[in-house]
């Protein structure tokens, strides 16, 4: 009779979990991304074409000016010039999914402007107008940008298709920039 004698051995270290990367997304958090892009996007090109052509109830590039003017920024109308494009193209980059991180910054410039100017001043939740509304389209487009416009988008074709920190840094910084200059003219 053979007998087998067992010894223990000293375990392996246990492998890793098995971690998805980033870029395996399945295609429902792909549609979602697209939904978000799509909504949060067409919505911000629609209050930018408000300023700069009158679209959807709103008061064109002249009046829109005006408001401008009143709020310091001189002249008027080229500063509302500035915000309506960068909300027009930066909701249809965004909602397109082209150039992602440089329309999520156009997009955080102009928030970043807004709460410094209008809606600072009201606190986070005033019923007048608090930075609520401001800090949640910023944080969309910054996310958007980190996360990356998903496989439904024109920059999956493109190395920042994937998001990533850089892009998210990007869209940050370039923003800021940008808010930085307007205000301090």
């Amino acid at each position: 009779m053979v007998t087998k004698s067992y010894t223990r051995r000293a375990s392996a270290p246990a492998e890793p979990a098995a971690r998805h990367p980033v870029t395996a997304r399945s295609p429902a958090s792909d549609f979602g991304l697209l939904l978000i892009r799509l909504t949060f996007g067409l919505l911000m090109a629609g209050h930018g074409a408000q300023k700069l052509f009158g679209l959807f109830g709103g008061k064109g590039l002249t009046a829109t000016g005006q408001g401008f003017a009143a709020l310091g920024y001189r002249p008027g109308k080229v500063f509302a010039t500035l915000c309506g494009l960068s909300e027009f193209l930066g909701g249809l980059g965004l909602a397109a999914g082209l150039l992602t991180p440089l329309a999520a910054a156009a997009l955080i410039g102009v928030m970043i402007n807004a709460m410094a100017t209008v809606t600072g001043a009201h606190g986070l939740w005033e019923t007048d107008g608090g930075v609520e509304y401001s800090v949640c389209i910023a944080v969309v487009a910054l996310a958007v940008a980190a996360i990356g416009p998903g496989r439904l988008a024109v920059d999956r074709l493109f190395p920042w298709g994937a998001g990533g920190w850089a892009e998210g840094a990007f869209a940050l910084t370039l923003g800021g920039i940008a808010a930085a200059i307007t205000l301090s003219i």
